[in-house]
């Protein structure tokens, strides 16, 4: 799973949107290169930028900035924010950026969306802002579209999105947990790849969604940013705790591995417990016959 940095960026500053709301915008650096830079030096595997100014008022007067970002680091960029036409894609995508992420558009305008897959196969990522209800919201989370989740991922991975980043319109990414129901969903319905992009509380949080599966598969990645500037976390433990993937854990105690055993047995019944036992008992043995 990658380990996405987020970099808003308004009227050229680097800032953070404590409840989504451009307003209420708070200023973190003055110099978004140098940002980016720190992210991917302590770990970050891709950046995901935001150009705020585009989004919220149709000014592109970060291009150039985003284009420098693009040339300072040297991990693949995925950038967002205002872009709504074939012109926009090419010119982002021109600037080097790895791919484009585009929410709105792809809900209101599906027959543009899928020629935009067309024309640029594979760098279109489609950003979904879901309601508790599972109702999808657009225009940063102002209006209510009547479509749903279900039926949007449907209809857009027939049109070739390269992946689907999900967020929850007003989550407090800081006090609530992310939405595993649809990320789960995501996952279970489509086979392009699922990026949690709502945000995490925690390390524990970054755990929950390593574990999340569905379809045969896991998560892309996650995109993290006002937890860390909190102090949460750093990029630095995060990093680590996506690359423990794989990694053998333990020694572990029997009481630990009893506990495993309940929830095993929650979940299976049973039927599949007695084989499992043993297997607890062996590993509690250190794993000797």
């Amino acid at each position: 799973m990658d380990l996405y940095a987020r970099v808003n960026i308004l009227d050229g500053h680097a800032v953070r949107l404590p409840h989504g709301d451009v307003s209420e915008a708070i200023a973190l650096d003055d110099d978004p290169v140098n940002r980016a830079k720190g992210w991917v030096a302590k770990g970050a595997d891709r950046l995901h930028i935001v150009d705020l100014d585009a989004a919220a008022y149709g000014d592109y007067k970060n291009r150039k900035l985003i284009a420098s970002i693009i040339k300072a680091v040297d991990v693949p960029v995925q950038v967002g924010g205002g872009i709504r036409s074939n012109r926009d894609v090419e010119r982002v995508l021109n600037m080097g950026a790895w791919r484009v992420a585009i929410g709105t558009l792809a809900i209101i305008d599906q027959v543009q969306f899928w020629e935009l897959n067309r024309l640029h196969p594979h760098r279109v990522v489609v950003a979904l802002d879901v309601r508790p209800d599972l109702e999808i919201s657009i225009h940063g989370w102002t209006e209510r579209t009547g479509e749903y989740l279900e039926e949007t991922l449907i209809n857009l991975s027939s049109g070739g999105a390269a992946a689907f980043m999900i967020s929850e319109v007003g989550r407090d990414a800081l006090v609530e947990a992310p939405n595993y129901d649809a990320l789960r969903m995501a996952l279970n319905l489509v086979d392009e790849p699922v990026i949690a992009a709502g945000g995490v509380r925690d390390l524990d949080d970054i755990s929950q969604l390593m574990a999340l599966g569905g379809n045969g598969k896991r998560l892309a990645g996650v995109v993290v940013g006002r937890e860390v500037t909190q102090g949460r976390f750093t990029i630095e433990e995060a990093a680590a705790a996506l690359a423990s993937v794989g990694a053998v854990l333990g020694p572990w105690s029997r009481a630990e591995l009893d506990k495993a055993l309940v929830a095993f047995r929650d979940v299976v019944g049973d039927e599949r417990s007695e084989d499992a036992f043993e297997f607890v008992s062996w590993l509690a043995g250190g794993g000797k016959h």
